[in-house]
């Protein structure tokens, strides 16, 4: 197969233009013990927030469509730029499952990678969700480029202008790399998705289901900039890695040789909802057209999060969304999206 960095595609950054954000409806009651109907209105809320900038494209199974119609109306989305799409789906969690959009900057065409994704390394049913981007690559009439690695969005971060950064807890963890080839694994990342280098952190957050996602602990704001957690608490079990990842952050360079440009962002203060301790970080934002919506938590250091992020961010609006219902299935306003570029 002809790679798609051979045909001049590449996965641009998330602060390029879009053409739409993508989600998948809520629809495994099982997920959410007890806060199903909680969790609905709050997933019309992210849509109508995403509304107000672009294109909402969401995967709904059609017998969830009426509801999710009444829903998106109540929360005052603008229906005009919301399709719904007859996808069925496990769970929500686009990031994951959904396709990663690359785009070849000479010819305009965008198309599909396509990789496998199994519940991050089993844990949860994904059937459905594994053949979403196919589903999504057929109704849109795209061109679709097939992996057999495991890799979820959630997993990776890239700069748009070669750099990708993810995390040795999700890529080399047995769940996902038993008796995989390490170097077909890693040429397929850069081939697929253009990318020339690949700098590796090691821990993710505690209680966290997916091993230890980059999107819930470093994200690229520019090309040359990272906004990094960080645990001040001492005795939480966050601290230590979080502070190994920095000082490895800290040793990197930019394309063009430089140290980046490292913004620290507080973690929230963890929480129990629905008998889980919750993974909460406010770096799980989602970046669309002229704003950033991000995740609060009804805490203290809500706003200085916000603020950290208006200052990474000039001239996009900053909006927050409380997202403690959502987090009881592990995940923010990132994990439940994903861009398609323009």
């Amino acid at each position: 197969m002809i790679s798609p960095r051979q045909l001049g595609f590449r996965m641009p950054a998330e602060w390029e233009p879009q053409a739409a954000v993508w989600l998948s409806w809520p629809s495994n009651t099982s997920l959410w013990p007890g806060h199903y109907d909680l969790v609905l209105p709050k997933f019309a809320e992210f849509a109508a927030a995403i509304s107000r900038f672009e294109p909402v494209r969401i995967n709904c199974a059609k017998p969830l469509q009426t509801v999710a119609l009444k829903l998106l109306n109540e929360a005052k989305a603008d229906l005009t730029v919301i399709t719904l799409y007859d996808h069925p789906t496990d769970d929500v969690w686009c990031r994951d499952h959904g396709p990663l959009f690359v785009k070849n900057d000479t010819t305009g065409e965008v198309a599909i990678t396509d990789w496998q994704f199994h519940g991050w390394g089993g844990k949860f049913e994904a059937s459905l969700d594994n053949q979403v981007p196919q589903r999504i690559a057929e109704s849109l009439g795209l061109r679709r480029f097939a992996y057999d690695f495991e890799l979820e969005g959630g997993g990776i971060e890239l700069t748009g202008t070669g750099q990708l950064l993810t995390t040795e807890a999700v890529q080399n963890n047995p769940n996902r790399a038993t008796g995989r080839d390490d170097t077909a694994f890693q040429t397929a990342l850069r081939e697929g998705l253009g990318v020339d280098e690949i700098l590796w952190i090691g821990e993710g957050l505690a209680n966290d289901d997916t091993d230890g996602h980059i999107d819930n602990l470093t994200r690229f704001f520019n090309p040359e900039g990272m906004i990094t957690v960080v645990e001040n608490n001492k005795s939480s079990p966050n601290y230590q890695p979080l502070q190994t990842n920095l000082e490895r952050l800290r040793s990197m360079r930019t394309r063009s040789g430089k140290s980046f440009d490292i913004v620290e962002l507080p973690l929230p203060e963890s929480f129990q909802l629905a008998g889980r301790d919750l993974p909460p970080s406010y770096a799980n934002f989602l970046i669309v057209n002229d704003a950033v919506i991000a995740p609060i938590y009804a805490q203290t250091g809500d706003d200085r999060a916000l603020g950290i992020l208006r200052e990474c961010f000039p001239g996009r609006k900053v909006v927050g969304i409380d997202c403690r219902v959502i987090l009881i299935e592990g995940g923010a306003l990132h994990c439940l999206s994903q861009q398609q570029p323009k």
